[in-house]
């Protein structure tokens, strides 16, 4: 007989659980990635829009924004790829191993996490924000601006942190579509929103960086509502329902998104040591960067997209016991985005104007972006292998050798910044010294990827075989 716990639940989850684990690899990475990819590059247009309107009050308004940028992405990747991570790694294999129940726990578990992540990041950044900007070469009225438009998002950072980890939750069950309609729906409105704040349309208040802000907290408590709405409903496949605190479950999120955690923690910490060398060349060098940088934008929803979709097809399998899909589905699908990557990659090294100019037309700005993605643009492949691998790593609970490949990577990029702000190299070095960086990061990942060996999910055997009697019973 089936244990009691997996028998409600298995009319709602059997057949997403069957594609998983049985469906062609690349038609189930598609089918999780393409809904998530579709609505990021959504949000990586209202990033550009932001940027454009923004860039219109001046070049100090773009450096304030460049400013908070390396602390918004460290939330956001955190929120989303480090600890959302663990919460999508840790339901996966849940489900995969058939306990459905676990999987409704580990969601509510998610759900204090985010409660507490997001107020831990409130009050440490509106608390140390002026201190931090003003070390990353920020003053004046770019720093006046950056202060503004950082209280606004930072002040309401649980609402971000509710809505990526339910969406994370959901996406460790193989729904994919419901968080990507919502995330939709967020970014259209947002797209009006915030440059009608920026500027001051339709009546409302003239805001400047700060209407962008103010739109974006509005959109995230409207995302956070209709998550929390349909999860409670009787359509979801992942119900969000009071449970028992367990510390395992505390544990099986944060054993992985931890150390996920740090590894975002070491990307952001790259991007804040070049913010700041950058910093000592003045504004329009603060801008270059930003702005150049700011075209990785554009990778992250390729790169996210698809890593929570591996993440999802490695933790169901690994929960199964199926170690060779997992891999066989993790290599495919690094190798498939990295080639997406590099062509991006090459197109803006050959062609920086192409980007650089949508958001400017001076010569000191475009020269630093431009210098910028002539060293870096070539390495977006390697770059891309490196974080589907980790993502694949998520799902396998094995995070610690993409972890080291991350340390490597900010050595590195430290040292670059070390010779710019002591030896007083040029920036290029620094540029330089970041594709360096990318290039060791790519490389050790994948080399560690080939020599693990992952295990399977404990318990995961018992489970399956209990999951498919029943099937087989139903059919019968």
């Amino acid at each position: 007989m089936p244990e009691p716990d997996l028998l409600p639940h298995l009319g709602n989850s059997g057949g997403s659980v069957d594609q998983l684990l049985h469906g062609a690899i690349v038609p189930e990475l598609l089918r999780l990635a393409l809904p998530t990819v579709a609505v990021l590059l959504m949000t990586t247009l209202l990033s550009i829009v932001e940027t454009y309107f923004a860039s219109s009050l001046g070049t100090e308004v773009i450096a304030g924004a460049s400013l908070v940028i390396p602390v918004l992405m460290l939330m956001t990747m955190m929120s989303n790829g480090g600890i959302g991570g663990g919460a999508s790694s840790a339901i996966a294999r849940a489900r995969g191993a058939g306990r459905m129940v676990d999987a409704e726990s580990l969601t509510y578990h998610a759900l204090i996490i985010a409660l507490a992540f997001g107020a831990m990041f409130s009050v440490s950044v509106i608390g140390l924000g002026p201190t931090l900007y003003r070390g990353l070469g920020g003053s004046g009225a770019a720093l006046r601006q950056a202060v503004i438009y950082s209280n606004i998002l930072f002040g309401a950072a649980v609402l971000l942190w509710v809505a990526a980890l339910m969406q994370s939750a959901l996406r460790g069950a193989g729904n994919v579509k419901v968080p990507a309609l919502i995330m939709l729906a967020s970014v259209l409105v947002c797209l009006m929103l915030s440059p009608a704040f920026i500027r001051g349309w339709c009546g409302l208040p003239k805001l400047g960086i700060a209407g962008a802000g103010v739109a974006q907290v509005i959109c995230n408590a409207g995302a956070v509502l209709f998550l929390i709405a349909y999860m409670r409903s009787a359509e979801t496949n992942l119900r969000l329902r009071r449970h028992p605190l367990q510390r395992k479950h505390f544990r099986s999120i944060l054993g992985v998104g931890t150390l996920s955690a740090i590894g975002t923690l070491q990307a952001n910490l790259s991007v804040t040591a070049i913010t700041a060398t950058a910093g000592v060349f003045g504004t329009a060098a603060i801008a270059g960067y930003g702005i150049a940088s700011r075209l990785e934008f554009l990778l992250i929803p390729i790169l996210f997209g698809f890593g929570t979709a591996v993440v999802t097809i490695v933790g169901t399998n690994l929960g199964a016991g199926r170690i060779e899909r997992a891999r066989r589905a993790a290599l495919i699908n690094a190798l498939m985005v990295a080639a997406g990557a590099e062509v991006i990659g090459l197109a803006v090294a050959f062609f920086p104007q192409a980007w650089l100019g949508i958001f400017t037309e001076d010569r000191s700005v475009l020269a630093v972006g431009s210098n910028y993605l002539h060293r870096v643009g070539p390495v977006y492949g390697l770059i891309a292998i490196a974080m589907e691998l980790y993502f694949a790593g998520q799902g396998a609970r094995a995070v610690g050798w993409p972890l080291l490949a991350g340390s490597v990577r900010l050595i590195i990029v430290a040292t670059g910044a070390g010779l710019v702000l002591v030896r007083h190299y040029s920036l290029n070095t620094a540029f330089t010294l970041v594709a360096i960086a990318a290039a060791a990061f790519g490389v050790m990942t994948l080399v560690a990827f080939i020599l693990a060996r992952w295990s399977p999910t404990p318990r995961s055997y018992r489970h399956v075989i209990i999951q498919h009697s029943v099937h087989i019973e139903e059919a019968s």
